[in-house]
């Protein structure tokens, strides 16, 4: 509440900050007081729920905790990774850019960047021709120029990413790579709000389209299988074949996901297990001969 006095008389006796916002706020006191009064007989309903939830709490809390910290580490990555990539590799060779990005991973220990991981999504892009590549998690930009460079000239990637920061860092090393944005766009968003939305940004058209042949997941492992069920359930999964990876930092993040898999063998199979990723395969029963004679 804001108070505006006309002379001198109209001021509070005492001046302090403290005085003076228990004189101009006496309506505030008062309503603090009845949520008080109000809360007390309610506290051993509130003590009993706190303990039978509190497993729960726990529990959310942590991952609360956890998804903070890897933001925090994510960011300081990211503009790391970021200014000495931009500073140092030739502008607008994308070769130039990933060879800058391995140099950065041998000084710098980092989950992003590995020129192994490199290898092994290059073979998977070659190997499924794809037009059209969702990446979820963007971080620095690295596994966004792999893509792009490889695919054909009227091909397009969209990589959905939530932190702004991170967003805006790997467009802007896309671009120094070479590519324009009719190649590619960033959504900066949380996968969940952007899959149900990705029909009209990939151009795709419910029984006239092939779909998504490959899709790169990176973002947060405990998102792997909602997301993986969205994408199916809003049709984006190519019907003849879509491979789908996995990128594992820790092998545990992947057992609901796989678990999942393995109970639906007649459209999902478990094609790579890696290290550092795991490369499924998802197929329609219906389409498997059609399918096979494409790829």
């Amino acid at each position: 509440m804001l108070l505006t006095f006309t002379s001198s008389s109209d001021m509070p006796p005492v001046c302090d900050r403290t005085h003076s916002f228990i004189w101009t706020g006496n309506r505030a006191v008062c309503s603090e007081m009845w949520l008080v009064v109000v809360s007390v007989p309610l506290l051993p309903a509130i003590l009993l729920v706190s303990g039978r939830y509190r497993a729960k709490a726990a529990a959310l809390c942590h991952r609360a905790l956890a998804w903070a910290l890897r933001l925090l580490r994510g960011r300081v990555c990211v503009r790391s990774t970021h200014a000495f990539v931009f500073s140092k590799c030739t502008h607008g060779k994308a070769h130039s850019v990933l060879e800058t990005f391995d140099l950065y991973a041998d000084t710098h220990p980092s989950f992003c960047i590995s020129p192994q991981m490199g290898e092994a999504l290059d073979d998977v892009v070659r190997r499924m021709r794809p037009s059209r590549v969702l990446e979820l998690g963007m971080h620095c930009g690295y596994t966004s120029v792999r893509l792009l460079r490889l695919l054909p000239p009227a091909g397009r990637l969209i990589t959905v990413e939530l932190d702004p920061l991170t967003a805006e860092l790997g467009e802007e090393i896309i671009l120094v790579a070479g590519f324009n944005h009719s190649q590619f766009q960033v959504l900066t968003s949380s996968s969940a709000e952007a899959i149900p939305t990705l029909r009209s940004f990939l151009d795709l058209n419910h029984g006239t389209s092939e779909g998504l042949k490959l899709v790169l997941m990176d973002h947060d492992p405990q998102q792997y299988l909602p997301d993986l069920l969205a994408l199916e359930r809003e049709e984006l999964l190519s019907p003849f074949g879509c491979s789908v990876l996995l990128m594992d930092r820790k092998q545990r993040d992947l057992r609901e996901v796989l678990g999942h898999i393995r109970a639906r063998p007649d459209c999902y199979s478990v094609k790579a297990e890696l290290q550092f990723m795991t490369e499924i395969f998802y197929q329609k029963e219906n389409t498997k001969t059609e399918g096979e004679d494409r790829m």
